[in-house]
């Protein structure tokens, strides 16, 4: 599932064809994804400007003129991207129409944005703009990682006594918003934290230390665009480019990264997901 990074990706992507179009035309080719659209979706958008793009979490909601907000969810294997030349400066015909085109948007600068899902696990609501953040699928996120509401002080005070596993930890959404398997096992490789390790068992400087690291692991992959594992793609087609330069995830039984260090990457199982870290730096 794309984690914060490939959201944000997505997100930067579509601004230009977006922001400020108004929708023309919306086709919305079935019933439902993972669950129903909202009633009158493809009337509530056409005819309304996007007014902009914006992320929470792993969530992209784009604000439309007249008060409502679209929210969108990748899920497993969603794509939005984009064909046409939404700046006007050569003539672009848009792709044929492929299977699982769920959702399609034709925009006034000639741009089409298409939602497309072959798993069906993404999703689309229509909500209120103001009062967002109240909807039930934004209500309970924690912090932003790359906003100033985030913290090393505020991360030290929320794990300090939490009885479970560092990772687990990471990946609440109550506690920080938009972290995934891939983005913690690396933060914990570069913090030098065994992500077995007990919150309450690590010292509250280490913890403090890991927001800078969190933040720096996260903006690291968008710069290279996230990380294309499986059904991974950008606004434009093409694919993040992060994976060549992970660390630990999915790099199980090749050599630890570290200079001087001589163990291999390994791999256990925690909740259901797959953990790699090096058993000699992280502890």
């Amino acid at each position: 599932m794309p984690e914060l990074p490939e959201v944000e990706t997505v997100r930067s992507g579509l601004a230009p064809a977006m922001e400020g179009a108004v929708i023309t035309q919306a086709r919305v080719n079935r019933p439902d994804l993972r669950w129903p659209f909202p009633d009158r979706m493809a009337e509530r958008l056409e005819g309304r400007q996007v007014l902009q793009l914006r992320r929470r979490s792993k969530y992209i909601l784009a604000d439309l003129e007249g008060g409502e907000s679209l929210l969108v969810h990748l899920g497993m294997s969603g794509r939005m991207t984009v064909s046409g030349d939404p700046l006007g400066r050569f003539h672009h015909e848009h792709p044929a129409a492929v299977k699982h085109d769920h959702v399609v948007l034709d925009m006034s600068n000639g741009a089409r944005v298409t939602f497309n899902d072959p798993r069906r696990f993404g999703a689309m609501d229509l909500l209120p703009t103001e009062g967002a953040e109240r909807h039930p699928l934004l209500a309970g996120l924690g912090p932003e990682p790359l906003g100033n509401a985030f913290s090393g002080a505020y991360l030290a005070e929320k794990l300090k006594t939490k009885r479970t596993p560092i990772k687990a930890a990471l990946l609440d959404q109550r506690v920080v918003a938009g972290l995934g398997n891939i983005y913690v096992c690396e933060t914990l490789y570069r913090a030098r934290i065994s992500p077995a390790r007990r919150c309450d068992r690590i010292a509250s400087s280490r913890l403090a230390a890991l927001a800078p690291v969190i933040r720096d692991v996260l903006q690291d992959a968008i710069a290279a665009g996230g990380s294309t594992l499986r059904d991974f793609r950008r606004a434009d087609g093409e694919l993040g480019y992060f994976q060549h330069v992970f660390d630990v995830y999915d790099r199980e039984g090749q050599p630890c990264r570290t200079a001087g260090c001589d163990a291999t990457v390994r791999r256990i199982v925690q909740s259901g997901r797959s953990s790699f870290y090096c058993p000699q730096c992280q502890r």
